[in-house]
């Protein structure tokens, strides 16, 4: 047993649990025990695992109480003490962790006994004594149900969800399961009502969307196979759709080839005696024609109108509708990086992308439309075939950049974009950037660069002042303990300890650690970070790229840091930076000092608004024939 001498407290007032008569030591918080006074001790002993049986058979039975206050008091004192491994050990010996199943299948208690249940369980179940696979399908059920619930408490719903989130990770048979049980557009719903998107649900989400969207690069990479007679018959469809054809069943080969051609034709693609060498190319490949034949036979009289409307026009400013699909297609392929493996660093997901299950093809035929619109406003020939696609990327992309969350607010958003807003603001941004990279403005960058610097410094010297919420990060978790950092006043001091979870800005004297700011050495980020170099192959880049250290006292010690957010991690690795007289170089300081710049420039030049600033300096004029113009001013006036 360790021992620690601490403050002295007199071992008076036995908690309910543990009676007098039965210990000589008193449970304080955290299994930190005191003798009792019969001993003459007045100590802190820190024990490991000393009467935890004990300890589990009393709340086993009290949880099993008739009285709900008593159950209420078990089932919270069974939550916060089931984070030490030697007491779950005997409380799950006991039998307990089947209790409280038995406790969430019956749902029959109020939702603050819930909660408690729910809370003890995944703190029990986190030790990995008892294995996933062995919950029964009605407590799975019922912990979906939580989920699906309309009506549910917050609180019950988060540890629902952290419940069926360990129940997926654990294996591929528990991810089927949940899969039924819970739908994705259930799950969409609690992210629309959670408010602000973190950080790492925003990449996590991100992943989601690349991943599902990436489960079309085969039919992307696959040409068309002109001896498949299911694809033959796709692009026959196709063409059998847009036309009324007499039965060509009475036609000669011949015939039906020449009816063929003409319709194929008509429909747009290039080769029309042999239309499947359009899509030989790939990327897009098959993809084309899965997305027309979507169209088509999603929105029949769209297609229709599309394809009849162009058909019939003899003043060579038709739409082809294969040609335009095929690029269309290959357009969103680029936009959402089809293909392309997942970013472990980005973040920037769709939320448009969670609004429907087939939204590629959805969105498809949105721009396909939009595209043939454009197509009449810019009263394009084939030569400007290039010149139309260039206008609707730009559509689609400035649209999806203002984040729509429905197909029906996607569509009303591009369909705005029209052909004569894009050229306004193409304008806009060309005489923006002329005006930005004039000499005389970029010189004046230059000269205002010093004080905004300035100012980003003392910003983040007072964001460190005011301190940050750090977690630990421990192997059996991912997130532990709660730790808070901040610098003292005179910019002197870091000081630092450990804080409980709804603490907001601790008062700078209770926290009891300190580092001299004179004596740190370094600022390592990254891999090179100590407790990343424990942890070697086991940190995902995620982590990698929130962490940071200090090194002090001749580098023999460090102090490690793992930010909440990319924004805090250059908040505080910029802050330290500057402490140590470096240069900062975050991503979020060239961000801030662009966004003032660009703020410093306009208002300084907005007495000059519509007048043309000249690329050199005036020319200084001749003197004049006199100077008889002059004040005398040595002549004293009367």
């Amino acid at each position: 047993i360790k021992i620690a001498v601490s403050t002295t407290i007199s071992a008076q007032g036995w908690p309910v649990l543990f009676p007098r008569a039965s210990y000589s030591v008193e449970l304080i918080t955290e299994f930190v025990f005191i003798a009792h006074e019969a001993f003459g001790l007045q100590v802190w002993f820190t024990v490991m695992c000393v009467f935890q049986g004990r300890c589990a058979e009393d709340l086993y039975k009290g949880i099993q109480s008739s009285d709900s206050g008593v159950r209420c008091d078990s089932l919270k004192q069974l939550a916060d003490v089931s984070t030490d491994i030697t007491f779950a050990q005997e409380f799950i010996s006991r039998d307990g962790h089947s209790l409280l199943v038995q406790i969430v299948e019956e749902d029959k208690e109020s939702c603050l006994i819930m909660t408690h249940t729910l809370t003890g369980f995944m703190e029990l179940m986190d030790h990995g004594i008892v294995s996933w696979e062995n919950l029964s399908s009605a407590f799975i059920k019922k912990i979906a149900s939580f989920v699906n619930a309309k009506v549910q408490d917050a609180s019950i719903q988060r540890l629902a969800l952290a419940i069926l989130e360990n129940m997926v990770l654990s294996s591929n048979s528990l991810f089927q399961l949940v899969r039924q049980e819970v739908t994705l557009e259930r799950l969409i719903t609690h992210l629309q009502v959670s408010g602000p998107v973190g950080d790492e649900m925003a990449h996590y989400l991100y992943v989601l969307q690349s991943v599902t969207l990436n489960l079309l690069e085969p039919l992307m990479r696959t040409p068309l196979d002109s001896y498949n007679q299911d694809q033959r018959d796709m692009l026959h469809n196709l063409r059998q759709l847009a036309f009324e054809t007499e039965s060509e069943g009475s036609l000669s080969n011949e015939r039906r080839r020449s009816l063929c051609a003409k319709e194929f034709k008509k429909l747009g693609f290039s080769n029309n005696s042999n239309p499947g060498q359009d899509l030989v190319r790939a990327p897009p490949g098959l993809l084309a024609l899965d997305t027309m034949t979507y169209f088509a036979s999603r929105y029949p009289d769209a297609y229709s109108r599309f394809v009849l409307e162009n058909s019939s026009r003899e003043d060579k400013h038709e739409c082809p509708f294969a040609r335009s699909s095929i690029q269309l297609t290959l357009i969103l392929c680029e936009i959402f990086r089809i293909g392309e493996p997942p970013s472990e660093t980005r973040s920037d997901f769709h939320p448009i992308f969670f609004s429907q299950d087939r939204i590629f093809n959805e969105l498809f035929c949105i721009c396909i439309q939009l595209l043939n619109k454009t197509w009449k406003e810019m009263r394009a020939t084939q030569e400007d075939f290039d010149k139309v696609m260039q206008v609707v990327r730009e559509q689609i992309t400035r649209t999806l950049a203002s984040k729509p969350t429905s197909l029906e607010l996607f569509k009303n958003k591009v369909n705005a974009l029209n052909y004569s807003e894009i050229l306004k603001l193409r304008q806009t941004e060309r005489l923006h950037q002329e005006e930005t990279l004039a000499p005389p403005v970029l010189e004046l960058k230059e000269r205002l660069k010093p004080e905004l610097l300035e100012l980003i410094r003392q910003q983040r010297l007072n964001r460190l002042c005011h301190g940050t919420l750090f977690r630990k990060i421990s192997s059996r978790r991912r997130q532990d303990k709660l730790w808070y950092c901040r610098l003292s006043p005179n910019h002197k001091v870091l000081h630092y300890g450990d804080v409980e979870e709804d603490t907001e800005t601790p008062p700078i004297e209770t926290l009891q650690e300190k580092i001299p700011v004179a004596d740190i050495k370094a600022l390592l980020t990254g891999k090179d970070c100590p407790h990343m170099k424990e942890n070697k192959g086991k940190q995902n880049k995620e982590v990698l790229d929130l962490a940071f250290s200090i090194t002090y006292d001749v580098e023999e010690y460090s102090l490690n840091f793992i930010a909440s957010s990319r924004t805090d991690f250059c908040l505080w690795t910029d802050g330290l930076s500057v402490l140590l007289g470096r240069e900062m170089s975050s991503e979020c300081m060239r961000s801030e000092l662009e966004i003032l710049l660009s703020m410093e420039i306009k208002l300084r030049l907005l007495d000059l608004e519509n007048v043309p600033i000249p690329d050199a300096a005036p020319p200084v004029p001749k003197p004049p024939s006199n100077f008889n113009f002059c004040y005398d001013f040595s002549q004293t006036e009367q």
